[in-house]
């Protein structure tokens, strides 16, 4: 029964997604003291984001946990994912994760700066998870083409067929660089 929760299409996800940001936007838009203050807000939350996929992917989405629970848990969010890479119902985070932790991560933003700074550093977030499962649904169903999109498909599909313990990031190599989990692929000589 858990199991059917984890499973989404692209068409859904974009008719839940993008009023949902569109409405972050416009809330954090209409709270924000000034347009600058808008714009800085939704610029850091929009950046949080980045490091935020790759922890939860490297560390939660990869979890070796010791508890049945656990395991079962880690296996509905992303391990069904890997058994499954490329078919279209599970490329996307499951409505039934993102939209109770976008209420907790809106909440928590509101109390703790205000609804216009919150609001806007909320909205900001939710446009980087909206690009992150925009890149990662894409890396698994289009062709991707053109020299950046390429690369991250090539980056993420490495994650998949070649060593899934290293690659985390999904809409940039940047960080598997720092964190030093990129996947150095020797070339032959001839």
């Amino acid at each position: 029964m858990l199991e059917r929760l984890t499973l989404l299409s692209f068409r859904v996800f974009l008719c839940v997604w993008l009023p949902l940001l569109a409405m972050a936007l416009a809330y954090g838009a209409w709270r924000s003291s000034s347009v600058m203050g808008f714009i800085l807000w939704t610029a850091i939350g929009f950046a949080v984001w980045f490091p935020t996929e790759y922890l939860l992917h490297r560390f939660l989405f990869h979890l070796q946990a010791r508890y049945v629970a656990v395991q079962s848990l880690v296996y509905l969010l992303h391990g069904n994912h890997h058994e499954q890479p490329n078919h279209p119902l599970r490329n996307l985070m499951p409505l039934s994760v993102t939209i109770p932790l976008a209420g907790i991560i809106w909440g928590v933003g509101v109390f703790m700066l205000g609804s216009g700074r919150g609001g806007s550093l909320a909205a900001g977030f939710f446009g980087g998870y909206v690009f992150y499962d925009v890149i990662h649904y894409s890396c698994h169903q289009f062709p991707m083409r053109g020299p950046l999109l390429r690369r991250l498909k090539i980056h993420h599909i490495n994650h998949h067929y070649r060593d899934h313990h290293t690659n985390y990031g999904i809409t940039s190599t940047f960080i598997d660089r720092t964190f030093h989990t990129l996947l150095v692929i020797q070339q032959k000589k001839s």
